[in-house]
């Protein structure tokens, strides 16, 4: 039994439409038999991986682990999956730490196989939020294939609350919206911006994301976004910037290759 997303109209309407019946969606979902045996799989088998080198050996598991953090384009990379999950996330200087994608730091610290009391493959809480993270990732995909601005969204609000809620600078998250090629595109889209400002510099970006954020939300910082229904309105503007034909062409069909190439150290995974 396999469930599709059902999402019956397009743009705004179509986006609160699946917001109201997300969870239930998520539910039916999550049900699907091949989703079934996938999460088995790994449930059975992660706490054999006591090392980096186990994880990437076994494919189907580590296919499992990138999806679950958005970094499946990299399943065939194996020596560099190994080298991220080899950092030590205490450490500055280690690979995870240096890439402007800070999934794959999250991705790294969450297995521990080079961190104090490391690996976390045997502690159950940790396999659980590996496998709610797998069951987004792939519930996301899921809503691309019915419409890829409702993927794109999805991805946004959850990558923007975790940037958010993450200890940094608040010059810090912004760069890692913009270290993140969907979220770029996303936030372009959504405050109006044209496709040649990242070409501007890189200061400049900041304070025209900040200035733009602050006329449309009222905050300037994406630590502030969840004050006063901010993200709400910036879903909002986006959907209602890219429902005009030539946008959507232009944001939805780009933003979407971008998340199904996030993992593509081209774009998402160059060293700051």
């Amino acid at each position: 039994m396999t469930f599709n997303p059902v999402i019956p109209l397009g743009g705004l309407q179509g986006w609160r439409f699946l917001d109201r019946t997300l969870e239930t969606q998520k539910t039916a979902f999550a049900r699907s038999t091949s989703l079934a045996r996938e999460e088995a799989y790994f449930r059975e088998n992660i706490g054999k991986a006591r090392t980096a080198e186990a994880l990437v050996a076994d494919r189907r598991l580590l296919s499992f682990a990138l999806d679950a953090f958005g970094l499946g384009a990299d399943v065939n990379s194996r020596a560099f999956v190994r080298k991220v999950l080899e950092s030590a996330t205490g450490d500055g200087s280690a690979l995870a730490n240096r890439l402007a994608d800070q999934r794959y730091r999250d991705f790294a610290r969450t297995f521990g196989f080079a961190d104090p009391g490391g690996p976390r493959t045997t502690v159950g809480a940790t396999v659980d939020r590996i496998v709610s993270f797998w069951r987004e990732e792939r519930f996301e995909t899921a809503v691309g294939d019915v419409d890829p601005g409702m993927r794109i969204a999805l991805n946004a609000r959850q990558e923007i609350a975790r940037i958010a809620a993450a200890p940094n600078t608040d010059d810090g998250r912004w760069l890692a919206v913009l270290g993140s090629a969907p979220l770029r595109e996303f936030m372009q889209t959504a405050l109006g911006l044209p496709r040649a400002f990242g070409s501007i510099d890189l200061d400049q970006q900041l304070v025209t994301l900040r200035r733009r954020a602050g006329s449309l939300l009222g905050q300037e910082e994406i630590s502030g976004f969840a004050a006063a229904g901010a993200m709400d309105k910036l879903l909002r503007n986006y959907f209602v910037r890219s429902e005009a034909p030539a946008a959507a062409s232009r944001s939805q069909g780009a933003a979407l290759t971008l998340l199904s190439q996030a993992a593509s150290r081209g774009s998402l995974s160059r060293l700051i």
